[in-house]
């Protein structure tokens, strides 16, 4: 298991591949991220990493952050985040990470605050069909309309889609392809809509479940299911011929 690495919403555009076809893509700036702590938690495979990232005026940062930065001889970050890897890997505090993090043509999941929409109603909310025009409704055409039972149980029970606020919701967008990445400026470019706004902090890892696992069959499998194959023909011609010569030797008689 890798670490994530933080990133920053710039916007969205298109990119052209070189036969010719456009994609419509998101970009992510990414600047240096250091490690400032290495957490060893008495796992076998597992510890964790601190990653900071993002430029801020010092004097915007309180003290007991200044000091924290300063014994580690890194300058104060605007964002501090952990991650899970493995132990196998040989991290140290101040090592750093970039672009070249990820590859071109890797799918990856991209974590991050969605744009919040304040106060929305269930039409909005949750694509409700909403009340009739006419026939009796008044004013209370975009309501949900009841939200309870009978006196028995006589409550609303707790999950019911009402009215709400929309939005600022933690998202994770799975498996989306690297499209193009940019060394010089530290862009990547990835394939599809990323949650946030522009300027939104987002967290960028390995694909949990990437897209070619779920289509690749290994080879072992399909060697073994032929083998079973063949086995079974096999046998059912040998049973054939054990029935064929039984006929043969009854028909002699």
């Amino acid at each position: 298991m890798r670490s994530g690495i933080i990133a920053k919403k710039l916007g969205m555009t298109r990119f052209f591949r070189e036969d010719g076809t456009d994609v419509p893509v998101t970009l992510l700036g990414i600047e240096k991220n250091y490690i400032t702590k290495v957490v060893d938690n008495n796992l076998k495979d597992l510890k964790n990493i601190q990653i900071a990232s993002g430029n801020i005026k010092v004097k915007k940062v309180k003290k007991p952050m200044r000091n924290y930065f300063s014994k580690i001889k890194i300058e104060p970050k605007k964002k501090l985040i952990e991650f899970k890897v493995s132990n196998d890997q040989n991290l140290n505090i101040g090592d750093t990470f970039d672009v070249s993090f990820f590859k071109v043509g890797q799918y990856v999941d991209v974590i991050g605050k969605s744009i919040g929409k304040g106060f929305a109603g269930v039409i909005k909310r949750h694509n409700f069909g909403g009340l009739r025009a006419t026939h009796g409704v008044s004013v209370s055409h975009r309501s949900h309309g009841s939200t309870g039972q009978c006196q028995d149980p006589g409550r609303t029970f707790r999950g019911k889609k009402m009215a709400g606020h929309m939005g600022h919701n933690k998202v994770t967008i799975h498996n989306l392809e690297v499209v193009e990445i940019n060394t010089d400026d530290g862009l990547i470019l990835i394939k599809g809509a990323v949650p946030g706004a522009k300027g939104t902090i987002l967290i960028i890892r390995d694909a949990v479940k990437p897209k070619s696992s779920t289509v690749k069959i290994k080879k072992e499998e399909i060697v073994e299911a032929s083998s079973k194959k063949e086995k079974n023909v096999d046998s059912k011609d040998e049973n054939k011929d054990k029935s064929n010569e039984k006929k043969g030797a009854e028909d002699k008689k």
